[in-house]
């Protein structure tokens, strides 16, 4: 009876093993596809393929949000001081905001996001929503960057967005090196402290 309990204990191991390594190995290999095109929210287009080859912090957002993304937003421009003050933000370092509500958050609306939050728009922090003539396209292209790092969203029908709560930073390359919290429990200097490693 003793060889059965400890046979299943070690099956149950294996198995808790093998997801977790799953889901290591999964995050490990994210990397934005090349094929993604969205518009600025100063009406440019933004290849993702043709993109700087700097450290990116890339973080999903909609408008809308009445708590966990504008206080993420607020956080990220705290943070984007502290790279300043080393001389990295720019230079080695850029952010990425993308919307999930490409409908209501046009390039005008992310340009009055933007503004809410004093932040400059110099081509080293971008704004990310669909082109209005390929929105149906362009959304889907949004789902699929989101799916890359199990950003999951759905809009339970209030216009309100059930969603992830993860910003995530990635290498030169488009590729996943780590994800943190949104809102209040985004650290900026524990974010801080692994970009700067990672220079």
């Amino acid at each position: 009876m003793k060889k059965v309990y400890i046979i299943s204990a070690i099956i149950v191991i294996l198995g808790i093993a093998a997801g977790i390594s799953f889901f290591i190995i999964r995050d490990m290999t994210a990397k934005i596809p090349d094929h993604i095109t969205l518009l600025t929210d100063d009406e440019k287009l933004y290849d993702f393929a043709e993109s700087d080859k700097k450290l990116k912090l890339v973080e999903f957002i909609y408008t809308h949000c009445p708590d966990i993304c504008p206080t993420t937003t607020q956080r990220m421009n705290l943070l984007k001081g502290d790279l300043s003050k080393e001389g990295v933000f720019g230079e080695k370092v850029q952010f990425i905001t993308v919307t999930i509500d490409p409908y209501r958050d046009t390039a005008e609306v992310l340009r009055k996001y933007r503004n809410t939050f004093e932040i400059e728009n110099d081509g080293d922090w971008v704004f990310l929503t669909a082109e209005p003539e390929k929105l149906k396209k362009d959304q889907s292209e949004i789902q699929e960057l989101a799916n890359t790092f199990q950003f999951q969203y759905r809009d339970p029908g209030d216009g309100f967005y059930v969603h992830s709560t993860f910003v995530y930073l990635l290498d030169e390359n488009n590729k996943f090196i780590k994800k943190f919290p949104m809102g209040e429990d985004f650290d900026k200097n524990d974010v801080f402290n692994k970009i700067m490693k990672q220079i």
